[in-house]
């Protein structure tokens, strides 16, 4: 809980943390658990709000920082920890627990490389950056980790290292006690299915002490009473049915349903409501029948007068909802939709993510949006300099004359995308380069596309080059060029000038660079009677803008070279590739031309205007753009009462005037400290800059903060004890003046030569006074600035920044321009985006309000931008919404839910909302956005949601093991599933039951349904683009691993998105291209999202929390690569990976006549990799209880194997196998000598959502094939587990395919019986299949090389989102979706034989049937199993088998059990809880 905490301290500031850690070095003692979360909870409460206290004691209940804590332990592990050390520092790798061989290794650190650093390591504030890193991996609290900290601290503290701390558990196995996790929802649904099977087994079960109904403990009765278990069964069936009876609705009491039920929430208690709420969704399919009687039921006796009183209320309810449900259809929420704001911020209820939630409370008590969206900064500079030699004139230029010239064109009606041709300079693009840098020819290529192609666009070039005074063009090939360019413009015209230019760059070669020789080479060519040198020579007169080229580029201040600007506006770094700066440009005309149209319209722009002139008189003008000002990568002080803000105030220690601004009560809602020494030119220069700025606005404060070059002295400090003094003493107008006089360099070359300071003294200033204060001997003041710039501003001695309304802009370089200009865009940021927002609130606040302005602006944009907030406005609540009000006088949260009290969202919100009001102080207010008529149940499951407001103890004060999801009550005669609705980034697995989980049926169970998970891995996801082609690089696979052992996970990219995923336990992970030929192709280009620089080879992520993480991957093929594919069909295998040789060895299709090998012996070959001749992929039988497919997947592969003489793999899909499965398949593998993989794959996000289980299973059968299997798997068939095989499946393997990317089985058409069940015959299915025959997919072969060659999987997956958004669409999932895409992606048709099913095919068939499935039968609704022992002869012999290998499975666990036990001494072995 203590590495929790500090974890919790560390997101809100790393200075919060170490003060944490500070105080609670070691505080182990004898405590119990809850003792000793009181203390550490209190102690933490001291750097805490409450509000803050109360998320953190919800975080510490959702466990949310133990995947941080973990990551931590995985770091460590990687080192590894040296031996006998239960805590060590690790110096440039070397470790060690002894304090002396710390020194040593010190001093050899330089020669080793320092360690990489992650983003979410804690860095002690103040190290030495130049020193050698010291991790500490310890625990805190702990007496070793007091002992090593304190060594390190005294190191750190004279800057000898840069200390890092990293936490670090010394237990053998850190993951053998595991607690109960909250956070996720479980849902008990009733499973639609048309008949039920039995199973022949009877399973045990299992005892809880939860076995409550109606107050009778059921488990303890029967422990007490054994001889009464039958009627205490019966007693207990019957008190759950009379009180959870699920009668059937008709569907006229269906209709109101909604409505009835907001109309019971509503009538409630409102602090009772949302309990309501909680009960009515969560168990609605047992209370849906009482909803039905809302208005009768409760009063059937009473008087009449009150029942027609009741009946009114309740007609005057539903009218009143139903006016609620149109009003919010005017917000864009349509009946049955449910929304979410939390202070104007929405909330995704669609994406199940606690942790996100979590975030967002924790930072959002403080935050209310005040940031309009981006505003982008022009820079007006290229209209006050004449060299951009505009290369054409739209306006004046002869090629353009025939073009309309009135600006009411823009009103014309043209096609979408037509850019329109009007002879005005609406659209401007400015060049900016160096012609000597290799891209200089291709931003000119492009410039020339513009041109020649007489797109409506003014372009001018600007060459930054040599600004010498005596350069020869015949040695500087930019010089050169500039000169050529001049003499061109004067004797002929720019035109010609430019294609002048465009004909040099012609000469140069693929990444070369232009010579002096390409620029006389085409000067003669072009003039060869005139002399080169006299030209480009050094005396040459065609010199002129050459200088100012330079000076214009460094007054925009626009960044590196090269530089594009449209209309002003700089473009990107990655927006300047050819082929990006092309579509971005036409973009930005096309956009550029809607803003035009709105000011034509408006009559703000008329045809006698200059266009030019209007664009520089937008707002959001400024004459130069500075890049460190615009940067999104911003650090801001924490200008609250407890933190940097106080320290600012404690700086100058009488009147605290840091101000300098006219003192009229005028509110300034924007702060400049200037930091500098100001006994320095460079520090003096930034304060005129500021002051002058000051002046020509009336929305400036300024405050100084003098950071000395050196230790202060009366010689090193006149101008900053003269600034002082006069802050000091002096009013504010006059402080600013004489503080204008010390900026200045003349007074400081005067002070210098021994100038008495009053010879400066402005009018109005009271010298005496302020000489006494300058004269003083102390220099406290100046201390206090020094350190206030090292601890806080983490500045070095004489390091200049500016503070912008608490933003840091710094440290600049020592040569850095930062100037008046600099400050206009600075404060024109903040008054666009917050500053005047601010004002306008605190207007009414008289005392320090433009304190007040800054510290808030400082406390919002400090916030990570999220969505814009919005706020709703509700005519009338009063009626249609719970409301839930706040405590007055606290700060509050504001709480807008809409919800329909009948949906899945509402099973999710009401206790989320429960646990919300538990924790922050809220004004609620749930509205009811009903649907009506409705013509079915809306809900069929039950739900839990697990989630606590803080960690619960038991009676004895240990921590209590976690919640759990409870389902008491629970009605006897319907067959359940049981879903989990876990966060995006969890892959969950079921390690504990009895019971199959998709088949519940509570009658045959005597107890209780117990089940326990486990969170195995956390989500990995990506994008994946190959930068060349702009597109999917498909086939493409990752690893994921560590420095010891780099692939521990791999994944295929899809072209769908470019997705891929990969599954890790916390820590930090190394993403790699595959060896192989995704690394023999490919490289990785850049990335984005990870933990390591963006171009670093090795892509580092870190994953430390439970909230999704998703990264982006650019790659790029190698150059002698370029014309080569990572995939091929199957008759070109030019892959040289270790998978492929492999591949050669083994099978593959026959038509391309591979040579079919025995192989086993590469079972024992390296990595422990081995293929075989032949592979099965198996999922759970399709609506088949029993142990409820166990037991038909054991027949089945026993018949495989039973006919098969070719080696067999079987491939199952993890997610959805049973715990006794997955422990029994290892003994049926050893038995009968077949090899077998679990496969895992997470539904992606992106993807449409499927909610009922058996369709998800349908999904997993045919969307995800090309991505479940390594490439080197070239074919595989399915095999449902409900099917018999008679034959040797190696012939079905070798099936040609004919081209086919799969196989499937048509359905039979033997028995005409069933001729009326037949839906494909008829309607769509007859029309769309034009003749062909419909396909089952109970059996089917695929081809994988050519189903990925032909992007099959992207091509379905594409065809599924769009076809599933309708819930009438794909009512056969893993069956329609192939036959629907026949046309696209086609199907090669089996022969009848290999599926034989007596529902659809005749008796006399049979012999023949190579596989026999047990198909439903809609006509006799036969149970499945007893189908089976009546149709398959052999199913029994088979059953029989199986159950006598189980028996002895359980024989030898037993007596291994048995030799287990510990002999009996006396004492109680220990147990550990699992999660």
């Amino acid at each position: 809980i203590l590495l929790f905490l500090s974890e919790f301290l560390a997101e809100e500031s790393q200075e919060k943390f170490w003060d944490f850690v500070e105080a609670n070095q070691n505080i182990e003692g004898e405590h119990d658990d809850q003792a000793y979360y009181d203390l550490i909870v209190k102690r933490v409460s001291a750097l805490l709000s409450s509000v803050q206290v109360n998320m953190l004691k919800f975080a510490l209940s959702l466990r949310a920082y133990s995947a941080t804590v973990h990551s931590f332990q995985q770091i460590a592990s990687n080192e590894p920890p040296p031996s006998g050390c239960s805590a060590f520092f690790s110096v440039h790798g070397e470790k060690t627990c002894d304090t002396e061989s710390l020194e040593s290794l010190l001093e050899t650190a330089p020669k080793r490389p320092k360690p990489y650093l992650f983003k979410g390591d804690h860095k002690f504030p103040g190290s030495n950056p130049d020193a050698p890193v010291v991790i500490l991996y310890a625990e805190i609290g702990t007496p070793e980790f007091q002992r090593l900290h304190q060594v390190i601290l005294s190191k750190a503290d004279k800057g000898l290292v840069t200390y890092v701390l990293r936490h670090f558990l010394a237990v053998s196995n850190p993951s053998s006690k595991k607690v109960y996790l909250s956070g996720y929802g479980v849902e008990l649904a009733i499973k639609s299915q048309e008949y039920k099977a039995k199973d022949d087994t009877q399973v045990q079960g299992e005892n809880d002490p939860v076995d409550e109904v109606q107050g009778f403990l059921f488990g303890k009765l029967k422990t007490i009473y054994p001889e009464l278990k039958e009627q205490l069964k019966e007693l207990r069936k019957h008190l759950v049915e009379s009180t959870n009876e699920m009668a059937p609705l008709k569907v006229w009491q269906m209709q109101d349903l909604s409505f009835q039920t907001a109309a019971r929430i509503l009538a409630a208690p409102s602090v009772d409501a949302l309990n309501v709420m909680k009960d009515l969704s969560q168990n609605f399919p047992t209370k849906a029948r009482y909803r039905t009687h809302t208005h009768t039921h409760t009063h059937t006796h009473t008087h009449t007068r009150t029942k027609r009183a009741l009946k009114f209320w309740h007609t005057q309810t539903l009218d009143i909802l139903q006016s609620a449900v149109l009003e919010l259809s005017t917000l864009g929420l349509q009946p049955g939709d449910s929304a979410l704001f939390i202070n104007g911020l929405h909330i995704d209820l669609d994406t199940q993510d606690i942790f996100r939630y979590t975030h967002t409370h924790t930072h959002t008590h403080t935050h209310t949006e005040y940031r309009s969206v981006s505003t982008y900064f022009f820079t007006s500079a290229f209209t006050d300099y004449n060299h951009p030699p505009w290369i054409n004139n739209l306006e004046t230029d002869h090629r353009y004359s025939s073009w309309p010239y009135n600006v009411q064109e823009l009103l014309r009606p043209t096609f979408p995308g037509v850019i329109r041709q009007i002879r005005k300079n609406f659209h401007n693009l400015v060049i900016i380069l160096d012609p000597t840098q290799e891209n200089s020819a291709e931003l000119l290529s492009v410039a020339e596309m513009f041109y020649t192609n007489n797109i409506p666009l003014r372009i001018g070039l600007v060459f930054v080059v040599s600004d010498g005074d005596d350069i020869d063009g015949m040695q500087d090939a930019g010089v050169a060029l500039v000169r050529a360019y001049n003499y061109i413009c004067d004797e002929v015209d720019t035109q010609s000038a430019f294609e002048a230019v465009v004909a040099m760059f012609g000469r140069v070669p693929i990444a070369g660079q232009l010579s002096v020789g390409d620029v006389v080479k085409v000067l003669e060519k072009r003039f060869p009677y005139v002399e080169v040198s006299s030209i480009l020579g050094a005396d040459s007169s065609y010199d002129g803008n050459r200088k100012e080229g330079r000076a214009y580029y460094e007054q925009t201040g626009v960044g590196p070279l090269p530089v594009v600007m449209y209309n002003g506006m700089p473009y990107q770094r990655e927006q300047l590739d050819p082929d990006e700066l092309e579509t971005v440009t036409m973009h930005k005309i096309l956009e550029t031309t809607s803003f035009y149209q709105r000011a034509v319209y408006l009559g703000e722009l008329a045809t006698d205007h200059d266009v030019v002139d209007f664009i520089m008189n937008q707002p959001n003008v400024v004459p130069r753009i500075n890049p460190r000002v615009l940067s999104t990568s911003r650090t801001y002080l924490d200008l609250s009462d407890t933190n940097d803000y106080a320290r600012f105030l404690t700086l100058d220690t009488k009147e605290q005037n840091t101000a300098v601004a006219n003192n009229d009560g005028y509110i300034r809602p924007v702060t400049f400290w200037v930091v500098g020494d100001f006994d320095q030119p460079s520090g003096r220069q930034l304060l005129y800059d500021a002051i002058r700025h000051m002046k020509t606005s009336n929305n400036v404060r300024l405050g100084m903060i003098n950071n000395p070059s050196a230790n202060p002295s009366a010689d090193t400090s006149r101008v900053a004890r003269a600034i002082w003094a006069a802050m000091q003493t002096q009013t504010a107008n006059n402080a600013k003046n004489f503080i204008t006089k010390m900026a200045k360099e003349e007074t400081a070359a005067a002070l210098e030569r021994g100038t008495d300071i009053t010879e400066f003294a402005v009018g109005g200033m009271d010298v005496s006074l302020f000489k006494s204060a300058y004269a003083g001997p102390k220099f406290d003041f100046l201390l206090s600035h020094a350190a206030y710039c090292r601890d806080v501003l983490k500045l070095k001695k004489g390091q200049r920044a500016v503070i912008s309304n608490g933003r840091i802009i710094g440290p600049l370089e020592e040569k850095e321009v930062f100037n008046q200009d600099d400050f206009l865009l600075l404060e024109s940021i903040i008054l666009k985006t917050s500053g005047e927002r601010i004002k306008s609130k605190v207007q009414q606040i008289s005392l320090r309000a433009s304190d007040l302005v800054m510290k808030v602006d400082a406390l919002l944009s400090s916030q990570p931008k999220g969505e814009a907030r919005v706020e709703y406005g509700f005519a009338d609540d009063r009626y249609s919404a719970v409301k839930i009000r706040p405590t007055e006088g606290d700060v509050y949260f504001d709480v807008v839910a809409v919800v329909d009290p009948v949906t899945r969202d509402a099973q999710k919100l009401a206790p989320l909302l429960l646990v919300l009001k538990q924790l922050v102080n809220v004004n609620l207010r749930v509205f009811m956005n009903c649907q009506s008529k409705l013509s079915d149940l809306p809900l069929k499951s039950f739900y839990r949601y697990v989630l606590e407001p803080e960690v619960v103890f038991q009676a004895d004060g240990s921590l209590s093991p976690g919640p759990m999801a409870k389902f008491l009550d629970m009605p006897q005669s319907p067959l359940f599933t049981l879903n989990l609705n876990t966060p995006e980034s969890w892959m969950v697995e079921s390690v504990h039951t009895r019971y199959d989980l998709d088949n519940i049926y509570l009658e045959e169970v005597e107890t209780v349904v117990a089940a326990e998970y486990e969170l195995e891995y956390l989500l990995l996801e990506g994008h994946c683009f190959d930068v060349s082609t702009g597109q999917p690089p498909r086939g493409l696979q990752f690893t994921l691993g560590t420095a010891s052992e780099p692939v521990i996970v791999d994944t295929i990219v899809m072209a769908n998105l470019g997705y891929f995923q990969l599954k890790a336990n916390p820590g930090a992970w190394i993403l790699k291209l595959r060896k192989g030929r995704s690394e023999e192709i490919y490289k990785i280009y850049s990335h984005d999202g990870t933990d390591s620089p963006a171009d670093s080879d090795d892509i580092i992520v870190v994953l430390n929390n439970f909230k999704s993480r998703i990264i982006k991957v650019k790659v790029q093929k190698k150059p002698d690569k370029f014309n080569e594919e990572l995939l091929s069909d199957g008759t070109q295998e030019n892959d040289s990976g270790f998978w492929e040789s492999l591949t050669r060895s083994g099978f593959g299709s026959t038509s391309v006549g591979k040579k079919k090998n025995d192989i086993s012996s590469l079972c024992c070959c390296v990595h422990c990799l081995f293929f075989i001749d032949f592979l099965l992929f198996v999922l759970p039988a399709l609506l088949t209880p029993v142990s409820l497919f166990s037991f038909p997947l054991r027949i089945m592969m026993l018949s495989v194997l039973k006919h098969t003489k070719t080696p067999v793999k079987f491939w199952f899909l993890k997610n959805y196998l049973s715990p006794t499965f997955k422990e029994f398949i290892p003994h049926m593998a050893k038995e009968y000598g077949f090899q077998y993989e679990l496969v895992q794959y997470k539904w992606p996000r992106w993807l449409h959502q499927q909610t009922e289980k058996q369709r998800i299973i349908w999904g997993y059968k045919i969307l995800f094939l090309d991505v479940l299997f390594p490439l080197a798997v070239d074919k595989f068939l399915f095999v449902d587990a409900d099917q018999i095989v008679r034959t040797d499946l190696k012939e079905l393997r070798d099936f040609d395919l004919e081209g086919a990317p799969y196989g499937y089985t048509p359905f039979c058409e033997s028995r005409r019986e069933m001729d009326g069940y037949r839906f494909w015959k008829s309607g769509y299915w007859a029309s769309h299949l034009a003749g062909r025959k419909y396909h089952i997919s109970a059996l089917y072969v695929v081809d994988l090389k050519k189903f990925r060659k032909i992007a099959a999987g992207d091509r379905l997956r594409g065809q599924y989102q769009g076809l599933s958004q309708d819930p009438n669409s794909l009512s056969n999932l893993d069956q329609d979706l192939p036959n629907n895409m026949i046309h696209q992606v086609p199907i090669k048709s089996l022969p009848q034989e290999w599926l034989w099913c007596e529902t659809w095919c005749d008796d006399t068939s049979k012999k023949k049937a190579k596989t026999i499935d047990l198909c439903n039968n809609p006509m006799t609704k036969e149970p499945k199993l007893q189908a089976a022992v009546r149709i398959v002869a052999e199913w029994t012999d088979y059953d029989q088998e199986i159950k006598r290998l189980q028996t002895r499975v359980q024989e030898r666990a037993a007596e291994n059990h048995t030799a287990a036990q510990p002999r009996h001494t006396g004492t109680k072995p220990t147990t550990h809880s699992s999660e």
